[in-house]
């Protein structure tokens, strides 16, 4: 399977600004890096929610995928009804000298590719380059995302146009830029970036990017 043929694109051919927080959600994170919650407890919640997709993107870890997958595991021994967890993870690098991130998403976890990126902190020299980035996580079987492009340096557009040259996937296009409590995308630059997206024919995802306790917030 290559990645033009990933799975996961089926999922995101239906994002739009009402999939987040409800159904899908492919960007937040536990104490494995910057977040609140225990990995067990996150995927209990998304049960919970019955939401139907959801990734863990902690930065430079997947330390929670695999007690998630085998909690995930259990409940469906006992018949429960749960999400589809996808793996991932936000890397950080270079991109037209901006520091942006990126989401892996759907790779082979522990592939050797992907271990430069997994170890904790931000790779440095040339595996830093988004690029590099790039062909680390189709080499891993997943697809690249460039996250939140509105909050960077540099403006999104140009930042989008870089990611599509490079052989990006898509971008993340319904984000909560407010932060607010309850998340929800934010207008105007969420339309713009999405429209952009779909024009360069590139994937749209959508995610809370949640730091906190509660995955209908960051």
């Amino acid at each position: 399977m290559t990645h033009d043929q990933h799975p996961l694109r089926a999922v995101l051919n239906t994002v739009g600004p009402e999939s987040c927080p409800e159904r899908i959600n492919l960007h937040c994170h536990t104490i494995c890096s910057d977040g609140s919650l225990e990995p067990i407890a996150l995927i209990e919640q998304a049960t919970v929610r019955k939401l139907l997709h959801i990734a863990v993107t902690d930065h430079h870890s997947i330390a929670a995928y695999k007690p998630m997958v085998d909690w995930l595991n259990q409940a469906r021994d006992r018949g429960e009804s749960t999400p589809t967890l996808w793996s991932g993870m936000e890397i950080s690098c270079i991109l037209r000298g901006c520091l942006v991130h990126v989401l892996a998403l759907g790779f082979t976890p522990g592939h050797t590719a992907l271990l430069p990126y997994s170890s904790g902190d931000a790779a440095v020299g040339a595996p830093l380059r988004a690029g590099e980035v790039r062909k680390a996580i189709h080499e891993a079987g997943g697809i690249a995302i460039l996250a939140h492009p509105g909050r960077y340096r540099l403006g999104f557009s140009d930042l989008i146009d870089a990611a599509a040259e490079l052989g990006f996937d898509g971008g993340e296009a319904w984000y909560d830029y407010d932060m607010q409590q309850l998340w929800a995308p934010t207008p105007l630059i969420c339309e713009s970036i999405d429209k952009q997206l779909k024009n360069l024919g590139l994937l749209r995802t959508c995610g809370t990017d949640t730091h906190g306790i509660d995955l209908k917030g960051r």
